[in-house]
This record gives C-alpha cells, structure tokens and sequence, in this order.
C-alpha cells in the first residue's frame, strides 16, 4: 500500500511539474527543438521529462524565462513559435548553426531584456518587428550573414545598452534617430557595408564606451562633436572611405577630449 502511495505521489509531482508550464510554451519549445535537429544537440532533451529539467531552460514560477543553448549544435531556422514564449527575459543561441531569417514573431517577446544569437549563419533583415522590444538592454547578432539597412525601429529602444551587430552584410547608412539610444554602452557595426557619412548624432551618446564603426565604406570627415566623449574607451574607424585616416583606440584611457584629426593611424592598447 505505501509502495503504491509513493508511485503515484511521485506520478503527481512529474504531472504536475511538467504541466506548470503552458501548454503553448511547450509547443514553442518542441518546435524549436524540432527546427533545430533537437535529437543532433550536444545536450539534448528528454522530452518525457519535466520541461524545468530540459537543459538550457530556465522556469521560474510556471513561466519560461530564459533560454541558453549555446554552443549546442542547433541546426536549422528559428521557428515562428518562438513568438510564445511571451515569458522570455534572455535567449542566448549563439554559437551554433542556425540559418534563414529571424523571425517577425520575435516581436511578440515583450518581456526580452537580452537577445544573443550571434556567431551563426542568420540571414535577411532584421525585423522592423523587434523595435516593440522596449525592454531590450542587450542586442548581439554579430557574424552572421543578416543583410538590408539598419532598422529605424531599433532607435526606439530607450533601454538599449549594447548594439552589437558587426560582421554581417548590413547596408544604407547609419540612422540619424540614434541619438534617441541615450544608455548605449557598446556600438559595433565593424565588418559591413554600411554606407554615407557617420551622422553627428552619435556625438550625443555620452554613455558611449565603445564605438566601432571599422571596415564598412563609410565617407566623408570625422565630426567634430565625436571628439568628446567622457567614458570612450574603444574607438574605431579604420578601413572606410573617410576623408582621412584617424586614431584607432582600444582599450585606452579616456583622456575625455580626443584629436582624432591625426594623419597616422595609431593604435593604443593598455590592457
């Protein structure tokens, strides 16, 4: 008698562990799996397991919160479905094998604080859709394959403090609106065709502590304001088509107003 009381106790508690979560998040994460080549990860799910104790899931109070399948062999496109899991605070997939395009129902992740899918092979634009993410501090999709301009609604996420979408094939010019970016910490757009003059908006990003704008077709003059900024500490130009060439910083000590109207390219590290 006690033998049975304790098999269905614990029948109880996997029951009820596994269905904490919705049952559309649930459908969200086995059509990531299934998009992905779940059976191929490095650490795979056991899906007649309690979804809690799926690896690289974090559950907190019956609600899907984070996602971390890093360096897990994810091989395939991003599923539509991802767009249910209206929980989610954090996805990171980077490192992994990941193509086609992100998906427009990544606007549907209003609660997204970080989005970190970078070192992948994502095609296409960035979704207009992902400036409704005002929650969004951090953006990394760098080394990807993503092309078309730098969307606008992007501007709009007051919260954002790190841009880091280098090694794409990103074009058109650097939106004037950024300025709107007023907690931006990081800005890379290094390795991508970005074209025209670099806007003297940025000069009004005074959080700035790293701004990497090398390798693109970048023209014209270095605007002045750009000389003043009290917390840069990496500054990069190089490999454009500007005017001149100008001093490269990295990891340098803000001496807070810079002259980077200098013919030679220096570069500084004092790590």
């Amino acid at each position: 008698m006690k033998t049975l009381k304790l098999t269905l106790l614990c029948l109880f508690v996997a029951v009820n562990s596994f269905a904490s979560v919705s049952t559309s998040e649930k459908e969200a994460l086995l059509a990531l799996y299934n998009a992905t080549k779940g059976d191929q990860w490095v650490n795979t799910w056991d899906l007649s397991t309690p979804i809690n104790t799926w690896y690289g899931v974090t559950v907190e109070e019956n609600q899907v919160v984070a996602l971390n399948l890093e360096f897990n062999n994810l091989q395939g496109t991003l599923p539509e479905e991802l767009g249910k899991l209206t929980h989610l605070k954090s996805i990171k997939l980077g490192f992994n094998k990941i193509t086609g395009n992100l998906p427009q129902s990544i606007g549907e992740l209003k609660q997204l604080e970080s989005l970190e899918i970078f070192m992948n092979s994502l095609e296409g634009r960035i979704p207009d859709e992902i400036g409704n993410l005002q929650n969004l501090k951090v953006i990394k999709l760098y080394s990807n394959s993503l092309s078309g301009e730098i969307p606008v609604a992007i501007t709009g996420l007051s919260n954002l403090k790190e841009l880091l979408i280098g090694s794409n094939q990103l074009s058109g010019t650097i939106p004037t609106q950024i300025n709107s970016l007023t907690k931006l910490e990081k800005l890379s757009l290094i390795d991508n065709k970005i074209s025209g003059e670099i806007p003297v908006e940025i000069a009004e990003l005074k959080q700035l502590e790293e701004l990497v704008l090398a390798s693109n077709e970048l023209t014209g003059d270095l605007p002045f304001e750009l000389s003043y900024f009290p917390k840069l500490m990496t500054f990069m130009v190089s490999d454009n088509k500007l005017s001149q060439d100008y001093i490269s910083i990295v990891n340098g000590n803000n001496p807070n107003f810079m002259d980077f109207n200098n013919v030679d390219t220096v570069i500084t590290d004092n790590d």
